[in-house]
């Protein structure tokens, strides 16, 4: 077992660049297959399974170091959630596990701001790096040692030429041959144009993981720290905190008073007002008080060492966390009010991502922990919440939260956005469903079923082809059908179409005749003048 071990290991060095190539060559024929002209569908997942397994074959480094073991294993996991269900979220993250297990074969992982600055020219440089390994096709080992390209074509010219001249002879003298030749339409010049551009998109898309730019992988980085202003003294540091916490506590304060006890607003203000205007400001209030502290106050400094200040600080974080859950209830209370929205859920998300790291920042000074460690954890913190929201289904978050909440649906109209529900897609196809079932009265139960018509045939249409088939779509399209039964109710016709809701277009006002003076008769025409 050993022995071939080492002759499959001698046969890889030695003929590294040719499977690499080949590698390449068989992502570009996939990718053709799978993308040409086609939706994208699960087949998103299935290219970058292709390509991760091609990685690991082609690149031995994968395989024998661990860190780059570990990013292949994060872009099959990526990899799974695209075929679940695509997305670009999904993609980006995906490329970010290959890319770093590609990089990760040649070096360490340093910290998560020096490995963007790597994965950024990894790109810049990744765009010539297929040009630049053009001309070693030309060396590729051959039976009998080393080739060249223009010999193996001068080789080959030959045989091609005269064996072109003779099928052309045949071809004239057999009819058989000839109507066999006639038969055969080639491609158009404008197809072959684009396939030959898909192909060079997809080549310079992959061979940069298969063979990285040595500038990348080798320049090394200088020692990543945080910015710092010095000469700033302690005095007046500890003014500001005093002065800080202060202004931060009349704001608290009032939060406490009318946000979060529900004591009656002042004047003409309304909860809707006061929640809504604050929810970004304070956020932004937030992200100058992380930044306050890690200018002025890095451990080891004169200032961060003086335990009224290190109090200071931690007073004062914590009033801006308390400021981060106001703005999350402000902005919770909006959704109470109005509606959710897959932006608003990544206005949430992105709250708690502040809150972490200002928590992060105080225990950084606190535990006299490094600027490296700090970016690391905020990293990993975002790549939690990213990932998590590439898996869960936002749309249909949204779309059940605000059926479950509708309290208005009826005759007279509805509370809940139907414009909204359909813009979501097959992602509020059973949310939609769950609401005809409840809705009162012809015009509105009417809309929402056209409205789940339209949702029903989209998601059908879409699974019917192989290329935009996913997983998610399957079971949404399995638990539509169950939901429906075998008699849905049919929407009525619409030739004019319908508004988004789902409602029937009010009536073009009819435009009569225009009368033809040429068919009246004299006697109208003399009785009129």
């Amino acid at each position: 077992m050993p022995q071939v071990r080492r002759v499959a290991a001698s046969i890889a060095s030695r003929h590294s660049f040719a499977i690499k190539l080949l590698a390449a060559v068989a992502l570009v024929a996939a990718a053709d297959i799978l993308f040409y002209f086609q939706g994208v569908g699960a087949t998103l997942g299935g290219f970058a399974l292709l390509w991760t397994a091609a990685l690991v074959i082609a690149v031995v480094g994968v395989r024998r170091h661990p860190q780059a073991g570990f990013a292949a294993a994060l872009a099959i996991l990526y990899a799974l959630i695209l075929i679940e269900a695509p997305s670009l979220l999904g993609w980006t993250l995906f490329w970010a596990a290959i890319s770093s297990a590609a990089l990760l074969a040649r070096r360490r992982f340093d910290n998560a701001g020096d490995w963007a600055l790597r994965l950024a020219a990894y790109v810049l440089l990744g765009v010539a790096r297929p040009i630049a390994d053009l001309t070693r096709i030309g060396r590729l080992p051959g039976s009998k040692g080393v080739t060249r390209l223009g010999s193996f074509a001068a080789a080959a010219a030959l045989p091609c030429i005269g064996g072109a001249l003779f099928i052309a002879l045949f071809a004239g003298a057999n009819p058989i041959i000839g109507n066999a030749f006639a038969s055969i339409r080639p491609p158009y010049l404008s197809d072959v144009l684009l396939h030959l551009l898909f192909w060079t998109i997809v080549a310079h898309a992959v061979w940069p993981s298969l063979r990285p730019s040595t500038i990348v992988t080798g320049t090394a980085t200088p020692a990543f720290d945080m910015p710092r202003i010095h000469g700033v003294p302690p005095g007046s540091i500890a003014l500001s905190l005093f002065l800080f916490n202060a202004i931060f506590l009349v704001q608290n304060l009032l939060d406490i008073a009318f946000l979060w006890s529900g004591a009656p607003l002042p004047g003409s203000i309304t909860l809707a007002d006061y929640a809504h205007r604050g929810a970004y400001l304070l956020i932004v209030t937030a992200l100058l008080a992380g930044l306050f502290v890690l200018l002025f106050l890095h451990p080891g400094s004169e200032a961060a060492r003086r335990p009224m200040i290190r109090r200071l600080v931690v007073l004062w974080i914590a009033q801006n966390l308390l400021l981060v859950l106001s703005s999350i209830l402000r902005t919770w209370d909006y959704v109470e009010a109005y509606s959710l929205t897959i932006l608003r859920i990544s206005a949430l998300a992105w709250m708690a991502l502040v809150g972490v790291g200002l928590f992060l920042i105080c225990w950084r000074l606190i535990a006299d922990r490094s600027a490296r460690w700090l970016l690391n954890a905020n990293a990993i913190a975002a790549a939690l919440v990213l990932s998590a929201a590439s898996i869960a289904d936002l749309g249909a978050v949204a779309a059940w939260w605000n059926v479950r909440h509708s309290d208005k649906v009826g005759q007279s109209g509805n509370a809940i956005d139907l414009c909204y529900l359909r813009w979501l897609g097959s992602s509020a196809l059973l949310p939609v469903i769950d609401l005809e079932k409840r809705a009162q009265g012809p015009v509105l139960r009417d809309s929402i079923a056209a409205i789940r018509a339209d949702l029903y045939r989209d998601l059908a249409y879409k699974q019917a082809d192989w290329h935009r088939w996913s997983w998610r779509g399957a079971r949404q399209l399995a638990s539509a059908r169950a939901a429906l039964g075998f008699h849905p109710i049919i929407p009525k016709p619409a030739p004019n179409g319908r508004n988004c809701d789902g409602s029937l277009p009010p009536p073009a006002p009819e435009i009569l005749p225009a009368e033809d003076l040429s068919q009246r008769s004299p006697l109208t025409n003399e009785a009129e003048q």
